[in-house]
């Protein structure tokens, strides 16, 4: 019985690899991303005429290419010059469209607040949402520079006919 040719078998065998896709599918993928930073924020309460500042922790967990779940915590108790101070405790949706390294995106969130009235010393907590969007800046493959994010908050528990104040925050973030 005579045997094919180690050629002819190559052949075969490269020809077979080609059709059956191999190595179609990456090796290694990551299922989601996690971005943690930092920023300074600026608020103006609706309350009292003057702005208010403080520090913002905030994550953004990526489920795919656009869509991601972020969570804010806006601490602009820290530096204020009138009577009152607001904190805001918030998580939703994210909506991230990309262009090169800059990455505007758009969300919407919901949580709690918290208002300080500094001359009594009382505190109140409130039921809010908040619609906003801003953009992000990849630097480095690890490090994103949050140039801006803006948020409209609604509290509209606050008596006597709610609040609405914006916040504008400005950071950076490590991506995971």
């Amino acid at each position: 019985m005579k045997y094919p040719s180690p050629i002819v078998f190559l052949v075969l065998l490269l020809g077979l690899a080609r059709w059956s896709s191999a190595q179609a599918i990456p090796v290694a993928s990551r299922s989601a991303v996690l971005q943690l930073g930092a920023g300074w924020s600026i608020s103006n309460p609706d309350y009292g005429g003057h702005n208010i500042q403080g520090l913002t922790i905030f994550g953004d967990l990526n489920f795919t290419r656009h869509w991601s779940i972020e969570g804010d915590i806006h601490r602009t108790s820290i530096h204020t010059v009138s009577c009152c101070a607001a904190d805001s405790y918030l998580i939703g949706p994210r909506y991230t469209f990309h262009f090169k390294r800059f990455e505007p995106y758009a969300k919407g969130l919901l949580g709690f607040g918290r208002f300080k009235y500094e001359d009594y010393g009382t505190t109140y907590t409130y039921k809010i949402y908040s619609i906003g969007g801003g953009l992000d800046y990849r630097a480095t493959r690890r490090i994103n520079i949050r140039a801006i994010d803006y948020e409209h908050q609604s509290w509209p528990g606050f008596p006597p006919s709610g609040l609405t104040p914006y916040v504008l925050t400005f950071g950076a973030a490590y991506v995971f």
